[in-house]
């Protein structure tokens, strides 16, 4: 779990400053697109029945499913070539191996970091335990908020360098659903630094208003919006 401990630091990317830069997924047009119409607000509050650590268990693990099939997406076009840097806006992020030593890379290299990492996570039952009787480690939350942390690097970047591909794929609705309930969930438990988020606070603000309620109909599909349910221990 050591490559959870790793920070990312920002620097200058070589492109314009964020103001500089027309951001396609701040126009009207998509910022309302959504898949459902659920308020997530009161959906990511914690149920009365369900114990915390379980309930940060089952939605992490959900919001890493999604937030991998969303990315999968878009893959083709997120190259080595393409995306030399895991850049978003003016900031780009550093992956840290096992001994803390900043490892150079791609985009997809880093995305392809925190997937595999987060699944031999989520998939470990000392960490995130399943079978009843078996207790959450005293690290849990913390390793939640650096796994939250990495997936809202993997959002960000798709909005920032593949935001056209997700558009002309008609996924954008899907995206949005998914950030909204991500956003709004880490702000419900205090998951994410708002230092870190911060690269995004614009989008953050259109979509998350009005408990993040979009103006698009839902389509059937599952965006994020599904499945917290999943990981509850079994009885």
């Amino acid at each position: 779990m050591d490559w959870l401990m790793g920070k990312s630091k920002a620097k200058p990317n070589g492109k314009k400053p964020a103001t500089e830069e027309k951001k396609m997924y701040l126009e009207p047009e998509y910022t309302k697109s959504r898949i459902t119409d659920v308020g997530f607000k009161e959906l990511v509050v914690l149920p009365r029945e369900i114990d915390l650590n379980e309930w940060l268990a089952s939605n992490t693990t959900t919001f890493f499913h999604h937030v991998n099939l969303q990315y999968s997406t878009i893959s083709e076009f997120c190259t080595g070539e393409a995306c030399q840097t895991m850049a978003v806006c003016n900031t780009q992020y550093y992956w840290y191996d096992e001994r803390g030593k900043k490892v150079k890379c791609t985009a997809p290299q880093y995305v392809d970091f925190v997937m595999s990492s987060v699944q031999k996570l989520v998939t470990d039952e000392d960490v995130f335990p399943t079978k009843y009787g078996r207790e959450f480690p005293s690290s849990f939350e913390s390793l939640v908020k650096k796994i939250c942390k990495y997936l809202f690097h993997v959002l960000a970047h798709i909005y920032w360098s593949h935001f056209k591909e997700t558009l002309a794929l008609e996924l954008h609705g899907h995206l949005n659903t998914l950030y909204v309930h991500f956003i709004l969930f880490a702000r419900e438990f205090n998951l994410l630094d708002p230092k870190e988020t911060a690269v995004m606070d614009d989008l953050t603000e259109v979509l998350c208003s009005a408990g993040g309620r979009g103006g698009g109909g839902g389509d059937g599909a599952s965006g994020g919006g599904t499945g917290a349910q999943n990981h509850v221990k079994e009885r």
